[in-house]
């Protein structure tokens, strides 16, 4: 696998939400607090280049949700805001292509290749990328612009959110995507 500007990859900005700056609502704990600086990074350099951007908003069914729409937390963080001519792609499941039109959207265009960032790792950022990997799109996840929260085990015991994160990317690298960092992608497109 191979990526470059000429490519024409996608970038898709995954829940990069207000409602997930409330760690204790999340879990208590969160990794990687640098995940979308870096995803601001790349929209920059998508903007910059006049690349296809995608952003997908969480708007979750369940009235009390912060990610529900009737909430603050459903906006967009000021750092990855879409301008007026990128498209917004709602969802209310873990999955950017269920219940939208993306992969229309994506196919229309004749994108083959994917560059995937946002909220949470082992939540929409690993469904979307299972998908997007089982429908034959050239996927790049990028490890350091995705981050996700701690977990209690069925136990109760308590998974701390980078070792969910580390576990989340091992399982997506090598058969739903390639996992990269920010500094890769930058270098190639």
């Amino acid at each position: 696998m191979s990526i470059s500007k000429s490519d024409r990859p996608a970038l898709i900005l995954v829940d990069i939400q207000k409602g997930f700056d409330n760690i204790e609502y999340w879990g208590g704990q969160r990794n990687n607090l640098d995940a979308e600086n870096k995803a601001g990074e790349l929209l920059k350099l998508w903007r910059e280049n006049d690349l296809p951007i995608f952003h997908i908003k969480h708007c979750s069914s369940i009235p009390t949700s912060l990610l529900n729409e009737s909430h603050q937390g459903n906006e967009f963080k000021d750092i990855v805001k879409p301008t007026d001519d990128e498209p917004i792609v709602k969802k209310n499941v873990n999955s950017a292509f269920i219940g939208t039109d993306l992969k229309e959207q994506l196919d229309n265009r004749k994108i083959t290749k994917l560059v995937i960032v946002g909220l949470t790792t082992d939540h929409c950022i690993s469904t979307t990328t299972r998908m997007a990997g089982n429908f034959g799109f050239d996927t790049y996840l990028v490890s350091d612009a995705t981050a996700t929260f701690n977990k209690k085990g069925l136990d109760g015991q308590n998974f701390p959110a980078e070792l969910i994160h580390e576990t989340a990317l091992a399982s997506l690298n090598g058969e739903f995507a390639t996992v990269v960092t920010t500094d890769f992608i930058k270098q190639h497109i």
